[in-house]
C-alpha cells in the first residue's frame, strides 16, 4: 500500500512539474502560453497578411520576396524587415516559435521543422474570395490576434461593398492574359477576381481552365471587351512574352478596352485583392459607359 502510495505520489509530482515546465500551470491556475514573439514567414502570401496583422518586433523574418513591389501589395510595409530564401539553417538561426509557410513553401525546410518540433502552420492556395477570409482567419488564430483577422477582413468586405452593383445581365467580358498566353478559366483566383469587378471571364467561354493556355489564333478570332494585362507591355523582355508584344494583341488593345492590372494586387489571395477588383470594376463602368454613349 505504502509503496503504491508513494509511486501516485511521485507520478502526480513528475505530472505537476512537467505542466509548470510547459507553461500550463503557474500558481495553481491555468495560465496561457505567451504569443508567438519570433514569426517566420516563408511564402509571399502570408508574408503580406502576417505584415499587416502583427507588430514587426514580432516578425522575425519574411520571405525574400515579400519587399519586392513587383510582385507584393507589402512591399513599403515589409522595407527592413530580415528576409529569407527558405534555407532551413537561415530559419533556425532565427529561433523562430511560429513558421507560416504555403503549400509548396520550402518543403525540404518545413519537413525539417516538423521533424524537430517547431510550430508550423501551413496556409492552402486561395483560389476564391471566401479562401482569402479563410487564410486571414488561419493566420490571425496562428498568432493568437483573431480580433485583428476579424478587422481586416471587414476592411476588406468593405471595400467590396462599396463597389457600384454590377449588372445581372449582358455582362462585358475580361481576360487577364500573361505571358506565354497564360489565362485562367473557372476555379481560380483570377476568375473570383473577375466576377467579384462584375465581369465574365471570357476564358470560361473559351473552355479554359485553372491555368489554362490561350492560343494567339484563338484570342485575335475571339476577343474579350476588356483585354487586361499584368504589367506594360515594354516590361516583357523574354521570348515568352512574345505573344503580349504581338501586332496582332496590339491590334485588340487598340480596337477594345484594355488595362493593366498589377500582378501584385491579385498573385496571392490576400485583403489586397481588393485592390485588383476595384481596377477592374473601374474599367466595368468606364465599359459600360462607352456602351451606352454608344447606343442609338
Amino acid at each position: 500500500m505504502a509503496e503504491r502510495a508513494g509511486r501516485a505520489r511521485t507520478s502526480i509530482g513528475a505530472a505537476f512539474a512537467g505542466a509548470v515546465a510547459a507553461g500550463i500551470l503557474v500558481g495553481g491556475v491555468a495560465a496561457r502560453a505567451a504569443p508567438p514573439a519570433r514569426i517566420v514567414s516563408l511564402n509571399l502570401c502570408t508574408d503580406q497578411i502576417l505584415l499587416a496583422l502583427v507588430a514587426r518586433d514580432r516578425i522575425a523574418a519574411v520571405s525574400h520576396l515579400a519587399a519586392d513591389a513587383s510582385v507584393s501589395a507589402a512591399a513599403d510595409t515589409a522595407s527592413g524587415v530580415p528576409t529569407t530564401r527558405g534555407d532551413a539553417e537561415v530559419v533556425l538561426a532565427f529561433d523562430p516559435d511560429l513558421v507560416l509557410a504555403g503549400t509548396y513553401s520550402a518543403p525540404a525546410t518545413v519537413a525539417l521543422l516538423h521533424r524537430i518540433g517547431r510550430r508550423v502552420v501551413t496556409v492552402p492556395l486561395v483560389s476564391d474570395l471566401a479562401g482569402i477570409r479563410a487564410t486571414i482567419r488561419i493566420i490571425a488564430a496562428a498568432v493568437e490576434d483573431q480580433h485583428a483577422g476579424e478587422r481586416l477582413i471587414a476592411a476588406f468586405d468593405q471595400r467590396l461593398a462599396a463597389l457600384p452593383v454590377p449588372p445581372s445581365q449582358a455582362r462585358a467580358t475580361a481576360l487577364i492574359y500573361q505571358v506565354n498566353g497564360l489565362a485562367s478559366g473557372a476555379d481560380s483566383l483570377a476568375d473570383a477576381v473577375l466576377q467579384a469587378a462584375g465581369f465574365d471571364n471570357h476564358a470560361r467561354r473559351l473552355n479554359l481552365g485553372a491555368g489554362g493556355s490561350l492560343p494567339l489564333e484563338l484570342l485575335v478570332a475571339k476577343p474579350p471587351d476588356v483585354l487586361v494585362f499584368t504589367g506594360p507591355i515594354d516590361e516583357y523582355r523574354t521570348a515568352v512574352a512574345d505573344n503580349v508584344r504581338h501586332p496582332a494583341v496590339a491590334a485588340i488593345r487598340h480596337q477594345h478596352r484594355s488595362i493593366i492590372l498589377p500582378w501584385r494586387t491579385w498573385l496571392c489571395g490576400t485583403h489586397h485583392t481588393a485592390t485588383a477588383i476595384e481596377l477592374l470594376a473601374s474599367a466595368r463602368a468606364d465599359v459600360r459607359a462607352r456602351a451606352t454613349l454608344a447606343a442609338p
